[in-house]
């Protein structure tokens, strides 16, 4: 059975202050339990909070990586600067990236194989938009996305990787994604991964990223294909963080 993962996306929140108060919060009342958590913080942040969650299970990740190594690429933070600061997990792709910042199908794909050859984990997201929701074009659209990263892929890489599927269509749209709505798509991603590795795509984790809060958290997670959330606003305040958690 595929372990529960809550990763919670700070995005451009924060402060030296509301980290350490965050952190402090969750730590009081985390337990080993049966799901694995992360948290991905901005890069300024990285150092503090390695500090703050050292000694405990709880993994540190960050938002994004370059596609270089290094260089004259004024403010890029390459992958081993993050794996200096213990990161385990780099978001990779999410709608916000693809939306403000262009980033596109083959970039992303490029950065999944630079977060794994450097031993970072890969959070790839996926996901349609309204427009392409309303347009029927669901399955192309996020079938064309981790398509895009599965063939830079070995088969051996799925173990390596974890999906998040995010209807950026039932993001602050006052449109909501039922649990059978989102099964329906992670079913079809567990689909095309077993297309590139049948045994691997059995323990690829695939998550929800799709507006997850302590009141749909346990109704989604009892979905056979979802695997556990990328949290955003939740993922500010303690009590509903760990609420989602408990729930895994």
């Amino acid at each position: 059975m595929r372990r529960k993962l809550v990763a919670g996306n700070w995005k451009m929140n924060g402060s030296l202050a509301a980290n350490a108060q965050l952190l402090a919060g969750i730590k009081a009342e985390f337990a080993d339990g049966a799901c694995d958590v992360a948290v991905c913080v901005p890069y300024p942040y990285l150092a503090q909070c390695q500090q703050l969650l050292d000694g405990t299970s709880i993994r540190l990740g960050a938002q994004d990586l370059s596609l270089h190594e290094s260089g004259a690429y004024t403010g890029e933070v390459s992958a081993t600067m993050l794996m200096e600061f213990g990161c385990r997990y780099v978001i990779v792709g999410h709608s916000e990236r693809r939306a403000y910042f262009g980033e596109t199908d083959d970039l992303i794909s490029r950065k999944t194989r630079r977060a794994i050859d450097s031993g970072l984990i890969p959070i790839v997201c996926v996901g349609e938009t309204l427009s392409q929701r309303g347009a029927g074009q669901t399955e192309v659209v996020v079938g064309n996305q981790i398509e895009a990263v599965l063939s830079l892929l070995s088969a051996d890489d799925l173990s390596r990787i974890v999906v998040a599927y995010e209807p950026v269509w039932a993001i602050g749209t006052g449109k909501t994604a039922t649990p059978d709505m989102a099964q329906e798509v992670h079913a079809m991603l567990r689909r095309r991964l077993r297309e590139k590795n049948a045994e691997a795509a059995s323990n690829v984790r695939i998550l929800y990223g799709g507006s997850m809060k302590p009141d749909n958290a346990a109704e989604l997670m009892a979905m056979s294909d979802i695997d556990g959330g990328l949290i955003g606003g939740a993922a500010l305040k303690a009590t509903d963080f760990l609420s989602i958690v408990c729930k895994g």
